[in-house]
């Protein structure tokens, strides 16, 4: 089959949306941000892999009108259509859905993702899409349902389609794919190179070293406003094995001469001491240490001293740490596991063993006041102050309880919308959708602000060790001012 992935260049004035793999979603104006879709380009490779052929059509990343999108499409003649979308966009995706069926009538339709998920009847209804692979194992169920198209082989648990005029499923997907039967991922078909950070060190790519949220002693985070770990991974964290893993780090590091990896496991692997000592000694085995560096997400329970020093020695060199609000009350609320003092022994054991840490924190919870935002900014402000040296950093963005969530069913029952919770497009952080005792815009951008604070620059200056550190801090500060101009 001719199966095309596609990520349509949605746009609001002129923000581009950040959709490929975005926990939340925004309409931003930074440039220096475009995350690579680990899970879109897993499902390419397996396809292709297959033996079917793939496209690739970024256009968000690549800056495409939505014209030149449709052209390209064209061009390719495709059979069957994967794309992404969430909330705030899922209008904008039955039009282009729509759009897609008017050019070429034979042409099937996934949808895939978090929103599509939790309502995979009403975006059928909503949209002319032909299946709805649910789960955050869709990159397996694309490839099943490809061989189903085309060979009629049975489809697998957590498959949605149509049947006439009805809407029928395989049954609730079950997340309990072999993570290492992945194929190592064709980077150049999915053009790995046009997507970065500002905070990661350039040849960059992005991996999964597995799945879901883990914290201390391995139990699962469960954050109610999280939707990756409620909707895509059934509170289920797993991990593919160390050598399954670092195999994919020496064909990076041998073909592409790639200087640093990001793990974009939502809680990172680290929570397992025992993988991660056979990560090291596996990289020690293979000669990649002192070749590559690593960054990754993290729970900050689970940053022990011992699990800080391997991970330096491992090569990590940044870890983004979820801080999520200043109080414990809020803490509590959120169902985040941790407590304040948690956070702060985590966050300092990580940058007494050398680490870089980037922070980030949500605003406009509907119990907080005044004092809540003020603490959490003064928070994020003691944390980022403790050993500042190039690299540390911090983001904060207005809480959005995607439907999905504990957090958005929480929302529903105590009456904190201020809009219809339906309105699924308000959904993309340019207005409050939750009621709210401050001003949303203006904590964030004082959290932002963190970074133009006389300390914390003066800090930054004095750990400047070389040019490739002074060139980092300028792309730090082109991100920086393209996500404060998101606030004005």
């Amino acid at each position: 089959m001719r199966v095309a992935f596609v990520y349509p260049p949605f746009k609001k004035g002129q923000k581009v949306a950040f959709l490929p793999q975005n926990r939340q979603f925004v309409y931003s104006s930074s440039k220096e941000v475009r995350l690579y879709p680990v899970l879109a380009a897993t499902a390419a490779t397996m396809l292709r892999q297959a033996g079917h052929t793939v496209f690739w059509l970024d256009g968000i990343t690549e800056n495409l009108s939505m014209a030149e999108t449709l052209r390209r499409l064209k061009a390719f003649e495709p059979d069957l259509v994967i794309t992404e979308t969430k909330a705030p966009v899922a209008g904008k995706t039955w039009g282009f859905v729509d759009s897609l069926k008017k050019r070429w009538k034979d042409v099937k339709v996934a949808l895939v993702g978090d929103h599509v998920t939790y309502f995979p009847k009403e975006c059928l209804k909503e949209s002319r899409a032909d299946y709805v692979l649910t789960g955050g194992d869709w990159d397996f169920l694309a490839v099943n349902l490809a061989e189903h198209l085309e060979k009629d082989e049975k489809l697998e648990n957590g498959v949605y389609f149509r049947a006439g005029k009805m809407i029928r499923s395989t049954g609730e997907f079950i997340p309990n794919h072999n993570l290492d039967q992945s194929p190592l991922i064709d980077r150049d078909l999915t053009r790995f190179w046009k997507y970065k950070e500002a905070d990661v060190l350039s040849p960059c790519a992005y991996m999964m070293f597995g799945r879901g949220c883990g914290g201390v002693d391995g139990r699962p985070g469960a954050c109610t406003f999280c939707i990756w770990q409620h909707c895509l991974w059934a509170l289920k964290p797993r991990l593919r094995s160390p050598e399954h893993v670092v195999s994919e780090i020496r064909f990076l590091v041998g073909k592409y001469k790639i200087r640093e990896i990001f793990d974009d496991t939502d809680g990172g692997a680290h929570y397992d001491f025992a993988w991660l000592s056979q990560f090291y000694e596996l990289l020690k085995k293979e000669k990649l240490l002192g070749k590559i560096k690593f960054s990754a997400n993290s729970r900050a329970d689970v940053l022990d001293k011992k699990t800080c020093r391997l991970l330096k020695k491992c090569g990590f060199r940044m870890l983004k740490v979820g801080v999520e609000a200043g109080t414990d009350r809020t803490l509590k609320m959120i169902g985040k596991g941790e407590t304040t003092e948690i956070i702060r022994w985590g966050v300092k054991n990580a940058k007494d063993a050398g680490l870089i840490v980037h922070l980030s924190a949500m605003v406009g919870y509907p119990w907080e006041k005044e004092e809540d935002a003020a603490a959490t900014l003064s928070f994020m402000k003691e944390l980022l102050f403790y050993k500042t040296r190039v690299g540390d950093s911090l983001q904060a963005s207005v809480i959005v309880p995607y439907p999905g969530t504990p957090l958005w069913n929480q929302a529903e029952r105590h009456s904190w919308f201020i809009i219809d919770s339906h309105k699924f497009e308000k959904y993309d952080m340019s207005q409050p959708v939750l009621k709210s005792n401050i001003d949303n815009a203006y904590w964030c951008k004082k959290i932002w602000n963190i970074h133009l604070h006389p300390v914390f620059l003066l800090k930054t200056t004095l750990s400047v060790r070389s040019f490739n550190d002074i060139k980092f801090l300028m792309r730090g500060a082109f991100s920086h001012f393209g996500h404060v101009t998101d606030y004005e």
